[in-house]
């Protein structure tokens, strides 16, 4: 046990040291947190009356990131299946910062569930055996069981890929790899179940179309793609580690495809409804133009589409997608819009009219989105933690250093360096070492002299 625990240990005290930027980062997301638990708090006091939910509209913020994040998690798939089925050299060396992203999506999309519940301390009559799974009368237990059996798989191999690297030893593949293929299909197969969430629900036709789950993957696969390449931007330019342009070019490019078959679906979609439009096309008129005086996510809609298509036509220039400086840009445009798209532009529709032909309008409180920032802060806590843990040990500055700590017993282990600097040579180099070169006149390798004292001392 010695080794896990040590692994634990190196991990959370390479975490905790950084550089102001670090700092001033953490310490804002730790504001937005401490104001997410006092809404929170309000929230689950006084019941969802405090939100902007309705009887007409009973999923609005909440879900809607949800059904966005879902899809973040899954697009980590984006960057493992390239990596270990296509082999690709580049996308490899940085996998498990993927892996991150995703970890820290599911456990994001699952915050924004238990906010969605009134009751939050029920969340457990969702939990198979223990609770009341009601499956298949309802479709948001399965998606929630799926979600946390894609975290597992996730956690597993990510923080196995890590301790192996950290140790030193070699990767069991016999069932590495077979759990990677499994976390593929499974990535793909959360979002599809989200998807089923919405469209096996015929008294909302809206949502009740097929292509849906086909909709969602692709546009989880322009969204996730974006945040990731903005991640490994990031890094790149505020650590030493190299994730090479390759990676990221390859990442472009399936978000350039994705996005452009997200616009073609949804292009569809507005014909389809809209050339002939019946009762059943209400809810897509009130998204794009508004009914009956009701208008409040027109706007949105069309920013939406606005950012979605400026940022297709510059990823279809290649100097463009290839010039990081405006690939951030594009990056963020997709997000941002697809974001809208997948979040109240999907949800809020869905509902106009009611089964009954009511028209409500929703907006969200302050207090919703509040706990909804503060949702986000948590998960880009708990994914910065996770990126530079990750950082550390595959730049080799965090790794089990199970020699000199035998040897030299009452020394202390050397300390963590936060400016992801290279670490120099330690004393216990071997020779063939750049830093462990024969000195003038001595005959002694520089850094002999805490062998020779451990020797001695266990002599």
């Amino acid at each position: 046990m010695d080794k896990p625990i040590r692994f634990v240990v190196d991990y959370v005290s390479y975490v905790v040291r950084g550089s102001p930027k670090f700092y001033v980062w953490m310490a804002s997301l730790g504001v937005l947190i401490v104001v997410w638990a006092y809404a929170f708090y309000i929230q689950a006091t006084e019941g969802l009356d405090v939100t902007g939910l309705n009887n007409q509209v009973s999923d609005g913020l909440y879900l809607g990131n949800f059904a966005f994040l879902v899809g973040v998690a899954a697009a980590a798939v984006t960057v493992v299946f390239p990596a270990y089925v296509y082999q690709h050299k580049a996308l490899h060396e940085v996998t498990v910062l993927g892996e991150m992203v995703a970890i820290s999506a599911v456990i994001m999309a699952n915050l924004f569930v238990l906010s969605h519940l009134g009751r939050p301390d029920r969340a457990w009559h969702m939990a198979p055996i223990i609770g009341i799974f009601n499956f298949p009368d309802a479709m948001l237990p399965l998606d929630a069981l799926v979600l946390m059996g894609y975290l597992l798989l996730n956690l597993v191999c990510g923080f196995y890929f890590l301790y192996t690297k950290y140790t030193g030893g070699r990767m069991n593949n016999s069932w590495y790899i077979p759990l990677i293929y499994v976390s593929i299909v499974w990535a793909l197969s959360i979002h599809t179940v989200t998807a089923f969430l919405f469209n096996t629900m015929p008294a909302r036709p809206f949502w009740h179309v097929g292509m849906l789950p086909i909709q969602f993957i692709a546009t989880a696969f322009a969204a996730g793609p974006a945040l990731i390449i903005l991640i490994f931007l990031i890094i790149r330019r505020n650590t030493k580690l190299p994730i090479a342009d390759e990676a990221i070019n390859l990442l472009s490019t399936i978000m350039t495809f994705c996005l452009g078959i997200a616009l073609f679906l949804l292009m569809s979609e507005v014909v389809t409804e809209l050339y002939h439009p019946t009762e059943h096309t209400l809810g897509l008129e009130y998204l794009m133009f508004g009914v009956h005086g009701l208008s409040p996510l027109v706007p949105w809609f069309w920013a939406a589409l606005a950012a979605n298509i400026v940022a297709f036509v510059m990823l279809l220039i290649p100097g463009v997608r290839k010039d990081y400086r405006l690939l951030p840009v594009a990056c963020v445009l997709i997000f941002a819009g697809i974001w809208v798209q997948k979040g109240s532009g999907l949800l809020v529709p869905g509902y106009i009219p009611s089964p009954i032909g009511e028209f409500s309008n929703y907006l969200p409180t302050t207090l919703e989105v509040l706990v909804g920032l503060g949702n986000w802060a948590i998960g880009f806590f708990i994914l910065t933690i996770l990126a530079k843990g990750a950082i550390g040990i595959l730049l080799g500055e965090v790794k089990y250093a199970s020699e000199p700590w035998a040897v030299i017993r009452n020394a202390a282990p050397p300390p963590y360096r936060t400016s992801f600097e290279p670490t120099r040579m330690q004393p216990w180099a071997r020779s063939s070492d750049p830093d462990a070169r024969v000195e003038a006149g001595g005959g002694a390798r520089r850094g002999s002299r805490a062998r020779g004292q451990g020797r001695s001392a266990l002599g």
